[in-house]
């Protein structure tokens, strides 16, 4: 009989062939959604961009710089299309947390993205600056579900180390201050104990986020380049003048940063 004590018993952890490839794929899902909706096969922008708050999306949207995507097949989200410094870019609003993350990773994957950036909001733990600044993730605690289904146990999912050295070198060009180091990935925003806290804050861990683990597991797996970013604007809720991100709820400093990114995958490539 099996001890429902026992972590390992945990279903997180079963059943888990890694090597094997999956009955349900994001090509047949992005077939079959074309096939419903009736839509043309188009390929999206070569690089992509998930913003968890849609911040972003919606400032270009309000100045008509981008447009959506109508050849898009998602079923659960928007592609909007923006140009910046002659970069065509597709970006996703609201895609918050590892689960949805990766899902939106995959199919942008499967439908012609070669480099996918993400900016999310984060909570300082350990102070770099005053708020609001940038934090490059070069590793994340795998403190959520999703990662778990890519890839054996291991404490951190890592960002490819020539991508990083190449996008840490062009941040140094922007605006607001980018700092290069770990952050926790949580599935439970509203379980942030003072216990898990000290446990961060133990490892070194800047901020607090939702997404980077699964992302760059995903990344490691499936061979595609990945950057993470925690935009680190609070303080858990802790400040009356938390959240604040700065101008245009901080969409221009993260364009600044994704545009460093692409100048550097670029020169990679």
């Amino acid at each position: 009989m099996t001890d429902s004590t026992d972590p390992d018993s945990s279903p997180l952890f079963e059943a888990k062939e890694f090597d094997e490839s999956s009955v349900f794929s994001p090509e047949s899902l992005l077939e079959n959604a074309r096939r419903q909706k009736d839509l043309p096969e188009r390929s999206v922008p070569e690089i992509c961009i998930l913003d968890p708050d849609g911040d972003i999306v919606r400032q270009l949207s309000a100045t008509g710089e981008a447009h959506t995507d109508e050849a898009w097949p998602g079923y659960h989200t928007d592609l909007h299309r923006f140009e910046r410094n002659g970069e065509e870019f597709g970006i996703v609003g609201c895609a918050v947390g590892a689960p949805f993350a990766v899902l939106l990773a995959e199919q942008l994957f499967a439908a012609g993205c070669r480099f996918l950036i993400s900016v999310t909001s984060s909570g300082q733990i350990v102070p770099k600056d005053d708020p609001p600044y940038f934090v490059l993730i070069e590793r994340a605690l795998r403190d959520e579900g999703t990662s778990h289904h890519y890839h054996s146990t291991s404490r951190y999912a890592t960002l490819d180390d020539e991508l990083r050295a190449s996008v840490e070198e062009e941040c140094e060009t922007v605006s607001r201050p980018v700092y290069t180091g770990a952050t926790w990935t949580t599935d439970a925003p509203f379980r942030e104990t003072e216990t898990a806290i000290d446990r961060a804050r133990s490892d070194e861990i800047l901020a607090v986020e939702m997404e980077a683990a699964a992302l760059y597991t995903f990344a490691n797996v499936r061979e595609q380049p990945v950057v993470c970013f925690a935009h680190v604007t609070n303080q858990m809720g802790q400040t009356e003048e938390d959240f604040e991100k700065g101008e245009a709820d901080g969409s221009q400093d993260a364009l600044e940063v994704i545009g460093a990114s692409a100048t550097a995958w670029r020169s990679l490539n």
